[in-house]
């Protein structure tokens, strides 16, 4: 159960996607100066190495982040994305992928707060020493992310962003997943939750985004980026998506005027697109 590691799939085209729309949420958040938290339910280490055995053992990155760094047509709806990239990156070459909490980190103010929640002894061990330095912003905890969520509804400003990430390996995370946003959005209806989740050939893979939407949220988005066909074998994730309770009213435009980009971008076949849908009131 604890043998994932971000590590092997750091800056793939899932990141973009989830990263990319983590960074709008966030900016967001901060057009108002009342203080928001974010929550990451299964953090990870934090910030990754490219140049690692680990990261160069598939080097994902190099179809995913790598096909957007140094690119001169980058959509401007992307820039703040490549930005906070930049900062881990100073000298140009892409050497570190910075992972949700340090890209959310990028965003903080002095009145925000980030709890973090990590099971894997070496990543959370990790997570603790890029965060060392900010722990009055910032709480690292050992714990279960998906029970952990509960004590944190609502929160102190009544604002926050939710980002619930497991990595899906056991079926169980499916189950945990549709009961864990049920439960956040009856305790703090008024939260943004986003659910990342892989497109794969499995059942549960498939129903989850349906199950997603029969919790009956109000506002929600729904966004799917697939990269290629599925394998013959059904093995391998082909593309991800992100459901999104109550996102921000300008999210669709600006996914609507970088989805075609970042499809033709990242695609690897001819079956490369994606799928955009949301009801926001």
């Amino acid at each position: 159960m604890l043998s994932y590691r971000h590590a092997f799939h750091a800056g793939n085209h899932a990141d973009v996607l989830k990263h990319f729309v983590l960074i709008e949420l966030l900016r967001y958040f901060n057009r108002k100066d009342k203080p928001w938290w974010y929550v990451d339910t299964h953090a990870g280490a934090g910030c990754y190495a490219l140049d690692s055995e680990q990261a160069g053992k598939n080097a994902e990155f190099v179809d995913g982040i790598g096909r957007l760094w140094g690119r001169e047509d980058v959509p401007q709806a992307m820039q703040a994305y490549l930005d906070a990239l930049a900062q881990f990156n100073p000298h140009g070459r892409l050497t570190f992928y910075p992972g949700s909490p340090a890209l959310a980190m990028t965003q903080l103010r002095e009145q925000d707060r980030m709890r973090l929640f990590e099971l894997h002894p070496a990543d959370v061990d990790l997570l603790g020493q890029t965060f060392a330095r900010d722990t009055d912003r910032v709480v690292v905890r050992k714990a279960d992310g998906f029970a952990s969520l509960r004590g944190l509804l609502p929160p102190p400003s009544r604002r926050v962003v939710v980002l619930i990430d497991p990595p899906y390996e056991v079926k169980d995370d499916y189950r945990r997943v549709v009961d864990t946003l049920a439960d956040a959005i009856k305790r703090f209806p008024g939260g943004t939750y986003a659910v990342w989740y892989p497109m794969l050939a499995r059942p549960e893979a498939r129903q989850l985004p349906g199950r997603l939407a029969d919790l009956g949220a109000e506002n929600w988005l729904d966004v799917r980026l697939a990269v290629r066909k599925p394998a013959r074998d059904g093995f391998g994730m082909f593309g991800s998506g992100l459901y999104i309770v109550n996102p921000p009213w300008v999210l669709p435009e600006t996914l609507e005027s970088v989805m075609p980009w970042l499809a033709r971008t990242l695609g690897e076949d001819d079956s490369a697109g994606f799928d955009l849908e949301h009801h926001i009131e």
